[in-house]
C-alpha cells in the first residue's frame, strides 16, 4: 500500500483510498487486523494524526471496525447488504435532490427496477412479506391516517414487494429506488392522488401476489405508473393555473 505525498489530495485520503484499494482487491481479507496506527505512520511516513483520520474516514464507510484492549486494533469489516441500505438511501437521496432529477426520470427508473422483481416475487415472496403488504394496506385504509404516514405505509408496501424477490443484491440496488425517488414522487402527488386508488391498486398487487400471478403484478404496476404520471401532470397543471 502506498501515496504519493506530491498529490494534491488530503493524505488522510489517501491512505484511506490505499487501504480500500487493498480490501477490495482482497490484499486485506474480512476479520483481518490491519497493522497499529504506529505501523501505518511508519509505512505510509506521515503523523499518527494523520493516520487516525484516514482510519476514522474508513470506519464511516463500515470497511473497518475497532475494538478495544489487548487484543484490539482495528479490523477489516464484513459488509451486509442490510448494513448498506441506509448508506445507498442516502447517496439515492442525495443524488435526487442535488441535481435535481425530473420527475418523469425518477418515476420511469422507480417503476422499471421495480418491474424488475415482480416476476421472481410472485415466485418466491413469502408469508410473512405478503402479510407485511396486507397490513400496510389495513394502515392505509384506516381513518384518520396522517399524509405522512400514508406515504411511509406505501413504501413499507413496495418494500416488501422488491423484498419479496428473495435476492438480496436486488434489494439493495432497489433500496434508493424505493426509499428515495418513492418518496419524492409521494411529496409531489400526495395532494391530488385518491387513497382509495392507491389501496386499490396495492390490493391487486397482493392478490396478484397471492396468487402467483407475475403478469397481474406487472400489468398492476403498469397501472400504478401511469396513474402516478397523470397525477403529476394534474399538479404541474394546476400549478401553473392557479384557481
Amino acid at each position: 500500500m502506498k501515496i504519493d505525498p506530491k498529490k494534491p489530495a488530503d493524505l488522510s485520503a489517501q491512505i484511506a483510498q490505499a487501504i480500500r484499494d487493498a480490501i477490495i482487491s482482497g490484499e486485506l481479507i474480512v476479520d483481518e487486523r490491519l497493522p497499529s496506527e504506529a505501523e501505518l505512520s511508519e509505512q505510509f511516513q506521515v503523523s499518527r494524526p494523520t493516520v487516525r483520520e484516514a482510519l476514522k474516514r474508513l470506519a464511516a464507510q463500515s470497511l473497518i471496525r475497532t475494538q478495544r484492549g489487548a487484543s484490539g486494533g482495528a479490523f477489516v469489516n464484513r459488509l451486509s447488504f442490510e448494513g448498506a441500505y441506509s448508506q445507498q438511501i442516502t447517496t439515492s437521496t442525495l443524488l435526487l435532490s442535488m441535481n435535481a432529477v425530473s420527475f418523469d426520470t425518477a418515476c420511469e427508473a422507480r417503476f422499471a427496477l421495480e418491474r424488475a422483481c415482480a416476476a421472481l416475487s410472485a415466485q418466491r415472496r413469502t408469508a410473512d412479506q405478503l402479510a407485511t403488504m396486507r397490513a400496510e394496506v389495513h394502515r392505509q385504509s384506516q381513518p384518520g391516517l396522517t399524509d405522512e404516514a400514508f406515504c411511509a405505509s406505501d413504501v413499507a408496501f413496495h418494500r416488501a414487494l422488491v423484498d419479496g424477490a428473495g435476492n438480496p443484491v436486488l434489494s439493495y440496488q432497489l433500496a434508493g429506488a424505493v426509499e428515495a425517488m418513492q418518496p419524492l414522487m409521494n411529496m409531489i402527488t400526495f395532494t391530488a392522488r385518491s387513497r382509495e386508488a392507491i389501496i386499490a391498486f396495492h390490493n391487486q398487487i397482493a392478490n396478484a401476489l397471492e396468487d402467483r400471478d407475475s403478469t397481474k403484478v406487472d400489468t398492476t404496476l403498469d397501472e400504478l405508473e401511469s396513474y402516478t404520471r397523470q397525477l403529476a401532470q394534474d399538479v404541474a397543471q394546476q400549478r401553473r393555473n392557479p384557481a
